[in-house]
């Protein structure tokens, strides 16, 4: 056997293999660091603002899972007397809710008269000037959002309670963290105003 051969078949000294170590430790830490950094920047806008301003809002629409096939939910359109003053005008709006999941539709199917009842009192109290422009819309939208879960039983606080909290000169009270809505999202198929 040559003296080559010899050597390379021969086990490394003990100061290799823990320089190897020591290596190889390191490279797993700073993977693990990047790991982490990669998720703590992946946050969300929304993520960024509730921390900065020290209470958690209610989301009302979240990240979809792009493999997951989106849950919709249409409800039978909603006919309502608005609450114009000057003259009798009312709104035949159409709703379809996209679902966080399945089972949520199931749980929607059983509040469904809880849910209609708390969407026609909303849209009941709207005018018509509220509900022309896009801003009032988009509003509407997030507020059927929050009735709808008010309707599957989910306790929220009430928005103008928060606007008040935030405008007044009072100690602001510490607020549980926010539940996150079962409705992602809502959509209009039908809206004309009369």
């Amino acid at each position: 056997m040559s003296a080559a051969a010899a050597t390379a078949d021969a086990p490394a000294p003990k100061g290799k293999k823990k320089l190897l170590i020591i290596i190889i430790a390191a490279v797993v830490v700073l993977a693990l660091a990047g790991v982490g950094a990669v998720l703590m920047l992946k946050k969300s806008p929304a993520e960024h603002e509730d921390a900065d301003d020290g209470h958690a809002k209610p989301a009302v629409a979240k990240a979809r899972d792009p493999k997951a096939a989106p849950v919709f939910a249409p409800l039978e359109p909603f006919t309502v007397n608005l609450a114009d003053k000057e003259a009798e005008r009312y709104a035949q709006v159409g709703i379809t809710l996209e679902l966080v999941d399945s089972s949520t539709e199931g749980a929607l199917k059983t509040f469904m008269p809880a849910v209609r009842n708390n969407i026609l009192m909303l849209l009941a109290h709207k005018t018509s000037a509220e509900l022309m422009e896009r801003d009032g819309k988009e509003k509407l939208a997030r507020e059927v959002a929050r009735e709808a879960a008010r309707g599957l039983g989910i306790e929220l606080e009430d928005e103008e309670d928060e606007e008040e909290d935030t405008s007044s000169k009072r100690k602001k009270r510490k607020r549980a963290p926010a539940q996150e809505l079962p409705i992602t999202a809502v959509y209009f198929s039908t809206f004309i105003i009369q």
